[in-house]
């Protein structure tokens, strides 16, 4: 049986100098591919505000538009985050500061974690993979994706 791995670096070919992607950052260039993306996936920038998600991660999520969080930080209005408690009491600024989008910015590697979120719906329990994203050498943001457990 055949064995595949693949890397992704980046989503789309470097552009060349002067042209009209050039000036387009990294960030920039995930937003589009985390907009269009089938998969849930969640991209946020260094202040952990939301630059792009995928429709399917605002459906699992319960986020409405993708185009009503953007620009919106994560932890004010966008997600409730809550403790695996029967309470669900909010997280408190240490824990938030230990699910995986945030901590693959900080760490600067991947991150990976449950993540129990509550919205309109009900409480939803969330598998989390994220990866720091660089612009150079700088990272600039994560990108997440998103299963429901």
């Amino acid at each position: 049986m055949a064995h595949v791995e693949l890397s992704v670096t980046d989503p789309f070919v470097a552009p060349r100098a002067g042209g009209p992607a050039a000036a387009m950052s990294s960030l920039d260039r995930w937003a589009i591919a985390a907009h269009n993306a089938t998969e849930p996936c969640l991209l946020l920038d260094a202040l952990q505000q939301v630059v792009a998600a995928s429709p399917s991660a605002c459906e699992l999520l319960g986020l409405g538009d993708p185009e009503s969080v953007a620009g919106k930080s994560v932890f004010a209005g966008v997600l409730r985050l809550v403790d695996f408690t029967a309470a669900s009491a909010d997280l408190g600024d240490g824990e938030l500061e230990k699910i995986p989008p945030v901590l693959a910015y900080s760490s600067e590697r991947l991150a990976r974690g449950l993540m129990r979120v509550q919205n309109a719906m009900g409480t939803v329990t969330i598998d989390a993979i994220a990866t720091p994203l660089f612009d150079g050498s700088t990272v600039v943001g994560s990108l997440t994706f998103l299963a429901s457990i």
